[in-house]
């Protein structure tokens, strides 16, 4: 649990400072995201809407809308 956010967002500054972005290494780790994600066939699908209908229903159950409330305005 973060006690002084102020300390935190002094550290966080001074180490943006003193680690400057590296291009290439910034590119390495998305360029193993994507290959972790093939992995798992997730751009490989001939039809985009396939099981749709299945994601809908999940929708359509979890999007329930909770009943009035007496303390709701």
């Amino acid at each position: 649990m973060i006690q002084n956010a102020a300390v935190l967002e002094a550290w966080e500054r001074a180490y943006q400072r003193n680690h400057p972005p590296d291009y290439e290494r910034n590119c390495a780790i998305i360029e193993a995201m994507y290959e972790h994600a093939r992995s798992f066939d997730t751009f490989l699908r001939s039809d985009p809407l396939e099981g749709i209908e299945v994601k809908i229903r999940i929708a359509q159950a979890v999007n329930v809308r909770p009943s009035a409330r007496a303390d709701r305005q």
